[in-house]
């Protein structure tokens, strides 16, 4: 079982803590319950970097305490706290606990990637969006953050390197003994806001206009992975790199400048299309 149902936009969680807590906690409490009465005792829990909060560790390491700044981190440590005490509870579990940092872009065809619905709630998307002309202006939040260029630092993450850490996790669980597994996801690089705009104008050839403004409550200044764990365990690294991540999501954007809607399609079947990607 592959469990990516949840909310995950700090800003938004701030807000609507009660959603948040709702959908992550007892959404998860419930499939465990349907996981229970149906015997599948498998599990890989999408869960976060969020929940380390603000630490003076960087790169990150899964030993660093848990000490999320947001509802959202909150609820992803709250759900790790009950996996850990369902695994300790009977044998037989098989549970991987996989922290992402900053999951971006999209898949190298084009066909398939991210289409949030309303105002975007994570930067690149945001940043597609402008390129593709959807919006005026990128809002960057903070630019008096203690970092070289005042702006937030990321260890950003290609959806197809996370995708394989996943296919990696399932094949150890089910290799070894049964246990709970818990490793970090990232690249163990960090590459600021301005970086990752740098980088989309040259990969692409466009230019973003951003602006900056006040930094947003519940954001941290620095979070880099520390992913040597998953590299010992899974034999998983990181294989695309910030010019990867850029020219594959243009490539979704691009391709699909108004999302899934393009050419008229209705919402459902530009979704069906979009998943025929060989």
């Amino acid at each position: 079982m592959l469990h990516f149902a949840g909310l995950k936009a700090v800003g938004e969680s701030m807000l609507q803590p009660l959603r948040y807590w709702d959908v992550n906690v007892t959404g998860t409490l419930r499939l465990l319950e349907a996981m229970g009465r149906h015997g599948c005792q498998t599990l890989v829990f999408s869960s976060s970097a969020t929940l380390y909060g603000t630490t003076d560790r960087v790169p990150i390491p899964e030993t660093a305490p848990l000490q999320p700044i947001n509802p959202y981190g909150y609820t992803k440590a709250a759900v790790e706290r009950l996996l850990t005490d369902v695994a300790a509870s009977a044998t037989g579990w098989r549970i991987a606990l996989l922290r992402y940092f900053n999951p971006v872009g999209a898949h190298p065809s084009g066909r398939l990637g991210e289409d949030p619905s309303g105002l975007p709630n994570n930067l690149f998307p945001f940043l597609c969006q402008v390129a593709a002309g959807r919006r005026p202006h990128l809002e960057v939040f903070g630019g008096d953050w203690p970092t070289p260029d005042g702006t937030g630092v990321r260890d950003y993450l290609h959806v197809m390197d996370l995708a394989e850490g996943h296919g990696r996790a399932l094949e150890v669980l089910h290799a070894e003994p049964p246990q709970l597994l818990t490793l970090n996801l990232g690249s163990g690089r960090g590459h600021s806001v301005l970086d990752l705009v740098r980088t989309f104008e040259t990969t692409t050839g466009l230019t973003v206009p951003y602006t900056v403004v006040d930094r947003r409550p519940g954001d941290s200044a620095v979070s880099v992975a520390d992913p040597r764990e998953a590299e010992r365990r899974m034999g998983w690294r990181t294989r695309r790199s910030l010019a990867d991540i850029c020219r594959d999501g243009w490539a979704w954007q691009s391709t699909n400048p108004q999302g899934y809607r393009t050419n008229g399609l209705p919402l459902s079947q530009g979704l069906i299309q979009a998943q025929h990607v060989s």
